[in-house]
């Protein structure tokens, strides 16, 4: 029996105990469904760096969710490109249809433009990032152009072909597990009782996309995620393998790009270790299939969380 069809039963024995006796339900009487954890938001992000996409349900495949950084932004000497060195990148969204991705920049209403969310190019160069380098595609010149003018910078856009396999840090790989342009794992959980947590130390409350997750839950306690080294999804296996170091991405304003010194300042206090401030969960996976939110989600395994 699972935990789902467990509390359920509970539920309807406590009912009917308290209904027996005329006494209300509270909620002492079932905490483990106050915990009950769930998926409760989705995100992608198709271009690195660039603004992401919620959805209803992501595919989740080898490198992580469906048309999540498959494509990225490099200089002129093929390095990548973020938010870190260049905060005007927030200002760019993206969306998808038809299997084609739009951007547009959230500054300059009418300038927009449609890519294929997967790329068809023949050019293949060698990129930068972090401390690979891999295989990938170049756009076209007149994408190139359109990105290095909304930028002022010159800059190219480029794909990562199914061909091009970039491996996770073996030191946390527990196979040959892949990713894609993220920083260094398929995907990031948070969970939202740690967003309300950190909102409820801060003078002004920040969104959930300043931290760039791939899945939110709801339920649980606060950094409840830095302790979840196995749980399952619609059969999937996920596995909790480094807690996230943050940037100062989190402090730019997604919206306006511009830049302040929370919610790094705050985390300090309470999330450093060794001069490093954590919040959510990087994660590999087993299994392929859908994930939706609402889906519930089980704990295999716990183990110590941040110390």
């Amino acid at each position: 029996m699972n935990s789902s069809s467990s509390n359920f039963i509970l539920l309807l024995i406590v009912a009917y105990s308290r209904f027996t006796t005329q006494l209300p339900l509270t909620i002492r009487d079932f905490p483990d469904l106050y915990l009950m954890m769930t998926v409760s938001q989705l995100f992608i992000y198709p271009i690195k760096s660039l603004g992401g996409i919620e959805l209803s349900s992501a595919e989740v495949l080898e490198r992580g969710f469906k048309n999540d950084r498959r494509w990225m932004l490099v200089d002129a000497n093929n390095q990548f490109m973020t938010q870190r060195e260049l905060p005007a990148m927030a200002l760019l969204k993206t969306a998808i249809s038809n299997d084609r991705i739009i951007i547009s920049n959230n500054h300059k209403p009418g300038e927009h433009i449609h890519i294929p969310a997967v790329n068809n190019s023949t050019k293949m160069i060698r990129v930068k990032i972090w401390d690979d380098e891999c295989d990938s595609l170049e756009a076209d010149a007149n994408i190139n152009n359109w990105f290095s003018f909304q930028l002022n910078q010159e800059c190219k856009l480029v794909y990562m072909p199914d061909e091009s396999l970039r491996k996770v840090d073996t030191k946390y790989a527990s196979g040959e597990e892949i990713t894609s342009f993220s920083d260094g794992y398929p995907l990031l959980l948070i969970g939202q009782a740690s967003l309300d947590d950190l909102n409820s130390r801060l003078a002004d409350k920040l969104p959930i996309n300043r931290f760039r997750p791939n899945i939110v839950f709801s339920g649980g306690h606060a950094f409840e995620e830095d302790e979840m080294e196995e749980f399952v999804v619609n059969d999937i296996h996920f596995y909790g393998v480094k807690l996230c170091a943050r940037c100062v991405v989190t402090t730019i304003n997604q919206e306006k790009a511009e830049k302040n010194k929370e919610p790094l300042k705050t985390l300090a206090t309470y999330r450093q270790h060794n001069n490093k401030v954590y919040f959510g969960q990087n994660l590999l996976h087993k299994g392929t299939g859908t994930i939706r939110v609402n889906d519930s989600i089980e704990i295999i395994k716990k183990k110590t969380g941040f110390v």
